[in-house]
Formats: C-alpha cells, sequence, structure tokens
C-alpha cells in the first residue's frame, strides 16, 4: 500500500489502514521512527497506549531534571 506526501507534508493514510485501526477523525496518533530499518511506526493513542506507557521512563531521573530546568528557567 502506498501514499503521497503532499508539499505541505501531508499525507493520507489509506481508508482501508483506517477501517482495520479503527481510525476516524480527530484521533491522534502517535509516530516513531525505527532509524536503522528507516521505518515510520504510527500508533494510535488509545486508553490502551496511555496505559502502556505509564512507568516506561520510571526510575530514568527526568522529573527530578524537569524540576532544575524549571527552576532555572524561572531565573532568567
Amino acid at each position: 500500500m502506498y501514499a503521497n506526501i503532499t508539499t505541505r507534508g501531508r499525507m493520507v493514510v489509506p481508508s482501508e489502514v483506517r477501517r482495520k485501526l479503527g481510525l476516524k477523525e480527530g484521533v491522534r496518533v502517535h509516530m516513531d521512527v525505527n532509524e536503522k530499518t528507516h521505518k515510520i511506526i504510527l500508533t494510535p493513542v488509545t486508553r490502551e497506549y496511555i496505559r502502556g506507557q505509564c512507568g516506561k521512563y520510571k526510575g530514568k531521573g527526568l522529573l527530578k531534571a524537569l524540576t532544575v530546568e524549571k527552576k532555572c528557567s524561572k531565573n532568567i
């Protein structure tokens, strides 16, 4: 299956794919790129997708880094 990209960077997802994934107008889609294989991965943002992301970054110190960043930006 193929799709063309317009001059504005837009792409139409074929109706067959939209039906298989249950995509309707207004549904948000997460886009990821696999740099090794040069593939684009589109994932509909559903409740299940959001639940699956919970805890993904736990223990990485991201909250602390964000807090420090916000404090620094307030001082500017």
